[in-house]
């Protein structure tokens, strides 16, 4: 085989090979814990404060959190979604509501250049966790 017809062959040969690989997973966002307090009023519940930033292009995954969770968004902007309801993207001053039985099937950084960071306040039991995937 001559030696330029070799080269396309295999520059061919990679160039799919590149292409056929899976698209890189989004950064992790960063989960900041900032106070958890039980709340004496409502036996066995507990309010969980915490941060998230999400890095640029960061996204969760799917998700549930079997609480009421109330996002308020304090730098950037996101994109939220529960099933069966609207993608919603939110800038600072916004809020977003996830009830205990939502799938969170969207929760990602609206930009791939800036980070965004939200304030999250989850009432939940006492102990369990603050996140279940959902496969």
């Amino acid at each position: 085989m001559p030696r330029l017809k070799k080269l396309a062959v295999l520059l061919s040969l990679a160039s799919g090979s590149l292409m056929a690989q899976p698209p890189a997973a989004a950064p992790e966002p960063v989960v900041t814990p900032v106070m958890t307090v039980a709340l004496a009023d409502m036996p066995g519940k507990e309010a969980l404060m915490l941060t998230v930033t999400y890095p640029p292009g960061g996204a969760d995954p799917v998700h549930r959190h079997d609480a009421h969770g109330f996002i308020y968004v304090l730098e950037g902007s996101i994109v939220m979604g529960v099933k069966g309801g609207k993608e919603v993207t939110l800038k600072p001053g916004q809020t977003f509501y996830e009830g205990p039985q939502d799938i969170h099937t969207v929760g990602r950084n609206a930009s791939r250049t800036r980070p965004a960071k939200f304030l999250v306040l989850l009432i939940k039991d006492q102990g369990a966790p603050a996140l279940l995937p959902v496969k």
